[in-house]
């Protein structure tokens, strides 16, 4: 009995990494050739979508992720290959707010409050980008987060039909737990897009982007 429970707990486990790395290499295949590291050689773009998270990290020291995007986001905006940042995070409770966070964050990186739109309901990545397509009128836009995080983002953008590519945020080392998360959540966005149906929690009406 013991080594037949062996068995299946190894088959259960040979399983799920076959799974893992199947949605591993469809969401990586969907970034190739649309991923930038260098402002020089990326496209301009009207919008860059700039993907959202904390300031702070679980410790309450200053989150990695967030002062590279928010660098990487004026960096693009200041060397004219974006016009405007939509500015997509969740803001799910009233003492969380990370649109505001990425705004504050954005003006004092000289990027000034006409080129930034604010999206509070960016709760997923999922949700940010869809919305960026069926609330906010884009088809077509770069983008910004850590690499890993744009390729599951592309991903999301070629089931929908968005003309995307990605900036690549400065690199931060992922702690194991960070590996493990990202592993799973792009299970999560395989089962959401072609099993589950997912959508995003909320859409509303259109808001037009003023790039003129």
């Amino acid at each position: 009995m013991r080594r037949r429970r062996l068995v299946i707990a190894g088959m259960l486990l040979l399983a799920l990494a076959v799974v893992i790395g199947g949605c591993r290499w469809i969401v990586v295949r969907a970034g190739e050739g649309r991923l930038y590291d260098n402002a020089a050689d990326i496209p301009c773009r009207d919008v860059g979508l700039l993907l959202g998270t904390s300031d702070k990290l679980a410790n309450g020291h200053s989150n990695p992720y967030f002062k590279k995007r928010i660098a990487a986001a004026a960096c693009l905006y200041k060397a004219g290959k974006i016009r405007h940042i939509l500015v997509s995070g969740d803001n799910s409770r009233k003492d969380y707010d990370e649109t505001a966070m990425m705004k504050t964050a954005l003006l004092a990186a000289g990027v000034p409050e006409t080129a930034m739109t604010v999206d509070c309901a960016g709760f997923r990545t999922l949700d940010s980008v869809v919305r960026a397509k069926e609330v906010f009128g884009l088809s077509k836009f770069t983008i910004i987060s850590q690499r890993f995080h744009d390729q599951r983002s592309l991903f999301i953008a070629r089931h929908y039909g968005i003309d995307a590519i990605g900036f690549c945020a400065g690199n931060v080392d992922l702690r194991y737990k960070t590996q493990i998360r990202e592993a799973f959540a792009r299970v999560k966005a395989v089962l959401d897009l072609y099993l589950l149906n997912t959508k995003p929690k909320f859409l509303g009406p259109k808001i037009e982007i003023p790039l003129a």
